[in-house]
């Protein structure tokens, strides 16, 4: 699992635009805008794109000014949790 977090920034007279283009992409998913033509977006790894194409994609979308990563999580499922060992040892 690959979640980021972006700030992306658009040119305010595109706005509109950028948003429907955003989204357009499977795995991406704005969660809060500003008049300025700022988005909060959440891009994820899908089926058929990694996380980091997405925000490439998104890189090249006309009128979008900047996309800068604010949050990442990884976490490999293919991986067992073994919920039975203690995060922090006794000292």
């Amino acid at each position: 699992m690959n979640i980021c977090g972006c700030l992306v920034h658009a040119s305010a007279e595109t706005a509109s635009t950028v948003r429907h283009a955003i989204e357009a992409l499977g795995g991406a998913e704005i969660h809060a805008d500003g008049e300025d033509g700022r988005f909060v977006v959440v891009v994820e790894d899908t089926d058929t794109s990694l996380a980091s194409e997405l925000i490439m994609a998104i890189h090249q979308i006309p009128g979008v000014i900047s996309v800068t990563l604010t949050y990442h999580h990884f976490e490999d499922l293919s991986q067992p949790v073994d919920c039975a060992t203690p995060i922090m040892s006794e000292a």
